[in-house]
């Protein structure tokens, strides 16, 4: 199948929530209550906000098997020579076909035609679809961050880093 990846439209917010939302609860599952998940889906990938976000260029890059988003990417500059991947999602029936490098490889290239020379990414601790993904690319282990949730409880985020 023909993959393309380019830059998300309005159109595309809908399944973009949906793969965020379903992408994001498989990360935290056994980790964070359904209560947390729930509040932190509808808040941060609830359609409006996905459009908001789109606007704003949060989203920068899909990845379209045929008519269908198979995945999306965001990430912007965090300083003048740091980029940062906020959000890499798959649709769970196109992972392990390297259409997250490609989204993850465009993200980067416009990063560092801004001048990023580091990219950093915050992975969820235990999240075996990402951190062997970013690791294989060439991103480090940082440090830890553990942050109180609203409903409590600890979410725990691993910080990578690579040089680009």
């Amino acid at each position: 199948m023909e993959i393309e990846i380019k830059k998300p439209e309005a159109r595309h917010a809908e399944k973009i929530s949906e793969i965020c939302s379903i992408g994001w609860r498989q990360t935290v599952e056994g980790k964070l209550s359904e209560e947390y998940q729930i509040q932190n889906t509808v808040f941060w990938y609830n359609s409006e906000r996905v459009r908001e976000d789109l606007r704003a260029g949060v989203y920068s890059h899909i990845a379209l098997a045929g008519t269908e988003v198979a995945g999306v990417i965001g990430g912007g500059m965090t300083a003048p020579d740091t980029g940062e991947v906020f959000v890499l999602y798959m649709d769970e029936r196109f992972r392990y076909q390297g259409i997250g490098r490609l989204l993850l490889e465009a993200l980067t290239r416009d990063q560092s035609a801004q001048g990023a020379s580091e990219q950093w990414v915050s992975v969820q601790e235990g999240n075996q679809f990402g951190i062997p993904f970013y690791e294989a690319r060439g991103f480090k282990l940082q440090g830890k961050k553990t942050e109180e949730t609203d409903t409590g409880e600890l979410q725990v985020s691993l910080r990578y880093s690579r040089p680009i």
